[in-house]
């Protein structure tokens, strides 16, 4: 059961996962939040595939941060959201992948519940699920990765540094988000804490979208390689084991996203 919280109050909030981009990944509960929605506030990693469902004439805000573009801050996105739900409508939140995760859920809830606003959380396809989805790879596997660590690459409202011993070692999958940036160090600080200059790794690019495109590359070659292939982001850094898994399923899905797309022409 999706948590929500009941307040008295005209409007309400749906902090919706956008999943990693195509917009059949989407989950039932979101596509019927986004067709209803009286007004929708949006990630810049919401795919223009799911911002094409909302319905036209619905007001629509772009409160998209990337690097060295933060135009809204969040203390201000918390003030639009209590603003427009306080109007009477019924707000969508899009975020993008799963709004729990590296998604500043909590610090828009408070800004809800200080306003009293009832709200409800819909969950999302991460962009590390979508992303070894669409390579066809496990995330997990018994005998070679028993642990899945999700860890982002840029958080400048912590002063934790990131604990390389611990990542630094087989048994475990490691998806980066927000990576592509500190690649170099990323690679660096493996190495210097254990793991092999040959060990895998798996950079996605896009995933799930139409423009995917995915690197299989070592920690040594990493930064070298994704500079030759101009990866942008967003883009998924996965390092362990199972990245050698992946196979030909981008062509499947593709064909089967197809065949969906044509039977639901007709």
């Amino acid at each position: 059961m999706t948590a929500i919280n009941r307040k008295c109050t005209s409007g309400d909030v749906a902090l919706v996962g956008a999943g990693p981009g195509a917009a059949d990944l989407l989950t039932l509960r979101a596509l019927r939040l986004i067709q209803q929605a009286g007004a929708v506030v949006y990630d810049r990693l919401v795919s223009e595939e799911v911002l094409a469902l909302i319905p036209a004439g619905c007001p629509c805000f772009d409160v998209g941060k990337s690097r060295g573009r933060h135009n809204v801050s969040q203390a201000e996105i918390g003030a639009l959201l209590v603003q427009l739900a306080q109007q009477g409508l019924n707000v969508v939140r899009l975020k993008g992948g799963d709004p729990a995760i590296f998604g500043r859920l909590a610090e828009e809830l408070d800004a809800l519940d200080s306003a009293t606003i009832s709200w409800q959380i819909v969950p999302g396809i991460s962009a590390a699920s979508g992303c070894a989805a669409a390579t066809g790879i496990p995330l997990t596997e018994r005998g070679i990765a028993q642990q899945l660590r999700f860890i982002s690459a840029v958080d400048k409202n912590s002063d934790t540094a990131q604990d390389w011993a611990s990542l630094a070692k087989p048994g475990q999958t490691l998806v980066f988000y927000m990576g592509l940036s500190a690649l170099s160090e990323i690679s660096r600080q493996l190495i210097a804490h254990g793991l092999s200059a040959d060990w895998p790794m798996l950079l996605v690019e896009n995933g799930s979208r139409s423009g995917q495109r995915q690197l299989l590359t070592t920690l040594a070659d990493a930064a070298t390689a994704a500079q030759s292939m101009a990866l942008q982001s967003p883009c998924v850094i996965m390092v362990g084991e199972v990245v050698r898994r992946q196979r030909q399923t981008a062509k499947l899905m593709g064909s089967v996203r197809a065949r969906l797309a044509a039977e639901m022409a007709a």
